[in-house]
């Protein structure tokens, strides 16, 4: 009622009664026509009525028309009756004409509000797209989407529930009418959910079968199909800033080793030259020593330079493994007469020690290079002799599993804790229980890792804490036709 006296419509009432009278007077006073092109002047007029105001100006139109039609132009001309019951169908098609052409009217006028609705929407998403794009870190995409998405879709307030951060980011204060835990519980739904009483919608926020979190909408109802896609959005913005930070943390650690690897290597090299000098005074000091408080001072400093030559030889190993400078020279070997090269060299730490060795005589050959992997098993036998009581027995055995030879080194000592067996062949990593056992840099697993890996092979650790540890390594078996 209030739409129907209104200024306007009152207005649009007083256009279309005189657009009627306006064709009234034309015939009957201008220009003489057949009945004929008389109604369907009108019917262009109502028509038109129809199509620019709508239903209730056309139906006001059509009746004055029928009444100025009958009352001027079909006989009896000057009275409202009519005589021919076929003038009646005159008035029927006004009127129908007025209800028809004002239904499709409004339908029209509907599907172009639908689609220009649609229009806004596809600007205000490639807006916000455009200002997701240009975020920056995780937390200040979350928390630039919220704003964005207000300014963009030009709403009162948003909120954004970050899962992974367990944060919840709002626009401004009036966000607050979306409690923290509906927000939350809102990540766990299907489908969009919209109040239009409290002028707040809630959509979950996914990319794929991942959920990130959830979106809040205040003081505008938007469509379930714009939520979904401001919803897709997001997901991609915010899954663009983590991968972005990832990969921003991977490129800072890879330059971060680069430049320690260049460092150890400059510095290994460096103090190998004054390391062999050293040696060979203290050699042959030593030779020439008569005191005996100076021969044992003389063999103290010489036994720690070996040691700190095989700390300068380790880093540089391990700065060749960094590089991909480690290429073994793969032949058919026999893993025995491996074992028992590295069994003479490391006589003097085997020494008050039982080796138990388990290796079958008619085991199959390994693809590998002798001098490597003497050097991969002698860190995992040094490493067995640090880490387990003087005197306790070490096991070194060897068989055939799947194709692959698989040697391993067995101690009895205090073993390796669950949660640092996956970082055991870290560099520089070393356990809490047995860190202050015996000295060390960490490098040797890493080392040993490095070049059974370098053999196409697989290296790795069965233990528990007070059970000993038994480290494995697996080498391809030689085949006829692989080239030497």
């Amino acid at each position: 009622m209030a739409r129907i006296f209104s200024r306007a419509s009152a207005l649009r009432f007083l256009a279309s009664a005189g657009i009627v009278a306006a064709i009234a007077a034309f015939y009957s006073l201008v220009v003489s026509a057949n009945t004929t092109t008389i109604s369907l002047t009108f019917l262009l007029a109502i028509l038109w009525i129809a199509a620019a105001w709508g239903l209730a100006e056309a139906v006001l139109a059509s009746l004055l028309a029928a009444m100025s039609f009958n009352y001027l132009f079909l006989p009896p001309v000057g009275t409202l009756t009519v005589s021919d019951p076929h003038n009646w169908v005159a008035l029927a098609a006004f009127i129908i004409t007025a209800i028809a052409a004002s239904q499709l009217s409004v339908s029209a006028r509907r599907r172009a509000a639908e689609a220009e609705a649609r229009r806004l929407e596809v600007e205000r998403l490639n807006a916000l797209g455009q200002a997701m794009l240009l975020s920056g870190s995780l937390r200040s995409t979350a928390g630039e989407i919220v704003h964005e998405f207000v300014k963009a879709f030009e709403i009162p307030a948003a909120a954004f529930y970050s899962m992974a951060e367990g944060e919840i980011f709002r626009s401004n204060p009036q966000a607050r009418s979306i409690p923290d835990e509906q927000l939350r519980r809102a990540a766990e739904l299907k489908d969009p959910v919209i109040d239009s009483e409290r002028g707040v919608s809630l959509v979950p926020v996914r990319l794929g079968g991942s959920v990130i979190g959830s979106l809040g909408v205040v003081g505008r109802t938007l469509s379930p199909a714009a939520l979904n896609a401001v919803a897709y959005l997001v997901a991609g913005g915010i899954e663009r800033a983590r991968s972005l930070e990832e990969a921003s943390r991977i490129e800072a650690a890879r330059q971060s080793e680069a430049l320690k690897s260049a460092l150890l290597d400059a510095l290994a090299h460096d103090l190998k030259t004054p390391l062999t000098s050293i040696k060979g005074a203290l050699t042959h000091l030593l030779g020439k020593a008569q005191d005996a408080e100076e021969q044992e001072l003389l063999s103290l400093a010489n036994e720690e330079t070996d040691r700190l030559h095989r700390l300068v030889a380790e880093v540089l190993e391990m700065a060749q493994i960094e590089a991909g400078k480690l290429h073994p020279e793969r032949r058919p070997e026999n893993v025995g007469e491996i074992v028992f090269a590295c069994l003479r060299d490391l006589e003097s730490l085997l020494k008050g020690r039982e080796v138990e060795l388990r290796i079958p005589p008619d085991l199959p050959l390994a693809d590998a290079d002798f001098d490597f992997l003497q050097q991969a098993l002698k860190q995992l036998i040094d490493n067995a002799c640090r880490y387990s009581p003087a005197g306790s027995p070490i096991t070194v055995s060897a068989d055939v599993d799947q194709g692959n030879v698989v040697v391993s080194v067995a101690d009895q000592g205090c073993g390796i804790d669950a949660a640092e067996q996956s970082r055991i062949f870290e560099k520089f990593f070393r356990g809490r229980s047995s860190r202050y056992l015996s000295p060390g840099t960490g490098l040797g697993l890493a080392i040993a890792k490095g070049i059974i890996e370098a053999h196409g092979g697989r290296i790795w650790v069965e233990s528990g804490a007070g059970k000993g540890s038994l480290f494995c390594f697996s080498l391809p078996v030689r085949k006829e036709g692989n080239a030497l």
